[in-house]
């Protein structure tokens, strides 16, 4: 029997009247990643410790625990002690952490089961995952299709129904946009709510791990498991524990929502735009109110984050010299030798390219002109989304421009990668919460997004219109079945 297949509460029961065990759950999604391993949405598996944890917990009790015995993958930028951590990248294909990421010390804390490491761009950087040393993972919609970036094998194993819960991390949209890519539901929840303590940092001021899933309400008790203060991250916030689920279910009637014109301008395909004035009418047929309102600042969203974000980058990736850990060049001249052709081979042509424009935005003067303007602006970003929000309980739109593209499209347009995640930066600039819901499909039946944005630690409210439409909308969101689905 397909237990994975299962809704979270059956499969709870299940457990606790010990019709199957943790290791049977373990078992299954092993033969469902193996069935599809050519997606290659993992670069790591564990399976030896995997079945030993599940095998440890059959002399537990699930208790009131949904997430008892459950396995999960994690993004594979997420320190994982004693298991292979490489950022995608050659330059730490042989690394094993010696300590757990807080949100992995959580997840352990709540009996789940890592089921392995899943693939990526090289340290997040881009949006197709295609940058991976370990090659891209596919679409499981359609296999000539890219899953999206950077948590691209994060939704590829969720799509695929090999687990129910992954965990991947967003700096412009890397959860939102391939889950929007691959039909499952990805939160990028407000900046602070989630410990960053253990993630290897791309721009640390935009950085956030979040839950994927296959629907709204398991998307929540993940939230729920991982959110929290954290003394070892000094960004983390100081926020009461909170049920993220409180609200799903509840009605919509009276809710205020505005939908930005740009994110439903030209640079958003017609397809996608249909789908989205479609929800729209069916939200204010349900009784809540949907404007459409100008908002300033979000047609520089993709500057600023190219400049923070590559600022940041070239900082943080300084520390990968093959001194300490990870590939380093044998037998050196010097230590100029050393640190030259450990990065130049180490690294992915993406990668080198955002360190060098990084470098040059910060060398000098340049970090007036460059990186602290645009440190002003994204504040005045974050002004406008706040005027709006005092309106507002939501804003809306698309998540993505188009639906998933081809894995054979050029990649030789280093603007691209960054207008693919042109409708969901602006999130991360501002600090807020995000989630992409599947509403419908596209040409060859493929996945298309809705982006539903909140106010700062609000992401209750979100869920609470998730969950509506996604109960409203009831789509067949089983890749497997492929055009079966139409």
């Amino acid at each position: 029997m397909q237990f994975l297949d299962k809704s979270i509460q059956e499969i709870h029961d299940a457990l606790k009247k010990k019709e199957i065990s943790p290791k049977d759950l373990v078992e299954e999604a092993f033969e469902r990643i193996e069935k599809s391993k050519n997606l290659n949405g993992y670069i790591t598996l564990n399976k030896e410790e995997a079945l030993k944890q599940a095998e440890a917990l059959e002399q537990k009790d699930a208790g009131d625990n949904l997430l008892f015995g459950l396995p999960i993958a994690v993004k594979d930028n997420i320190l994982t002690k004693g298991l292979r951590t490489t950022c995608a990248s050659h330059i730490l294909d042989n690394f094993i952490p010696i300590y757990d990421a807080t949100i992995v010390e959580k997840i352990k804390a709540n009996d789940m089961i890592i089921i392995g490491k899943t693939n990526m761009d090289e340290f997040a950087m881009g949006s197709s995952s295609r940058t991976s040393y370990f090659g891209a993972p596919k679409n499981p919609w359609n296999h000539n299709k890219i899953s999206g970036g950077s948590s691209g094998g994060s939704a590829t194993t969720i799509a695929a129904r090999d687990v129910l819960f992954a965990l991947g991390t967003d700096t412009g949209g890397s959860i939102r946009q391939p889950a929007s890519y691959t039909g499952i539901v990805g939160m990028k929840p407000t900046y602070g709510r989630v410990s960053r303590y253990g993630i290897v940092a791309f721009a640390s001021s935009l950085d956030q791990a979040g839950p994927m899933t296959r629907n709204v309400y398991e998307n929540a008790l993940l939230l729920n498991v991982i959110a929290g203060m954290d003394d070892k991250d000094l960004t983390s916030a100081d926020k009461e524990q909170e049920d993220f689920t409180r609200k799903i279910g509840k009605d919509i009637k009276g809710m205020k929502i505005a939908l930005p014109n740009y994110f439903r301008s030209d640079i958003v395909s017609e397809e996608i735009r249909k789908e989205v004035e479609n929800t729209k009418k069916i939200l204010e047929s349900s009784g809540a109110t949907v404007d459409y309102v100008d908002m300033k600042y979000l047609d520089k969203a993709v500057t600023l984050y190219q400049i923070i974000a590559m600022g940041e980058a070239s900082s943080n990736l300084a520390r990968f010299d093959g001194i300490r850990y990870g590939y380093t060049k044998e037998n050196p001249k010097d230590i100029e030798d050393l640190y030259l052709e450990t990065r130049k081979n180490g690294f992915g042509k993406e990668v080198k390219r955002r360190i060098m424009v990084g470098s040059y935005l910060l060398s000098g003067d340049n970090a007036k002109i460059y990186y602290n303007k645009a440190l002003s602006i994204r504040d005045d970003m974050k002004k406008e989304f706040d005027r709006i929000f005092k309106e507002y309980d939501l804003i809306i739109g698309s998540t993505t421009t188009t639906t998933a593209y081809d894995l054979t499209d050029p990649m030789d347009d280093p603007s691209k990668s960054f207008m693919d995640d042109v409708l969901v930066i602006p999130v991360n600039m501002a600090g807020l919460p995000g989630l992409s819901l599947p509403i419908g499909f596209g040409k060859g039946h493929m996945p298309i997004g809705l982006h539903i944005i909140g106010n700062s630690f609000d992401e209750a409210t979100i869920y609470q219109l998730a969950g509506f439409l996604e109960k409203k909308l009831n789509l067949n969101l089983d890749s497997r079945k492929g055009e079966e689905n139409v």
